[in-house]
């Protein structure tokens, strides 16, 4: 039997089951802790009504989210300027990833309600996952396993200057 050793994974197992305390959302907490806290949240920038930050268990090197302010599951709670906002970030925070990471293009999406595959489903949020030509390999195919080729923290080091601008 073949064993791969994923000691990370532990702290998303406990998150998703409960086992690790309050059940506060994270994406309401981690902008409110403010600008001295957002390398240890992975938070690449941060606005009045929305923010961008790495997922700390990524589908692929780079991937990040961008996350309205206003906690809700659901777009409609977002009023016009929120959502415009949300969207105008969305569109830099791309520019910036593919450009940064050298990406040949990238996957957006959001996942709205946990039978759609939400992890977090009570405040939305958008996906961009960076990818790249030859970036599959047959790890996910045959393992159903993902290799991440570079640490979290090298890849916030290597994108926080690249987003500073966007902070307001």
């Amino acid at each position: 039997m073949d064993r791969l050793w994923a000691p990370w994974r532990m702290a998303y197992i406990l998150q998703a089951t409960g086992e690790q305390g309050s059940q506060e959302c994270i994406f309401c907490r981690f902008p409110a802790e403010g600008s001295t806290r957002y390398a240890d949240n992975l938070i690449l920038s941060c606005n009045p009504s929305a923010f961008v930050i790495m997922n700390r268990f990524p589908y692929n090197s780079g991937h990040i989210m961008v996350i309205p302010r206003r906690h809700g599951a659901d777009l409609s709670a977002l009023s016009a300027d929120e959502y415009q906002a949300t969207c105008e970030l969305l569109r830099q925070a791309q520019q910036i990833l593919c450009r940064e990471l050298s990406a040949h293009g990238c996957n957006i999406g959001m996942n709205l309600g946990r039978v759609a595959g939400a992890g977090i489903d009570q405040h939305c949020h958008f996906h961009i996952v960076p990818r790249w030509n030859g970036d599959t390999n047959f790890m996910p195919v045959t393992g159903d396993v993902r290799v991440i080729s570079e640490h979290l923290q090298a890849t916030y080091d290597k994108l926080r200057p690249a987003f500073a601008h966007l902070d307001g």
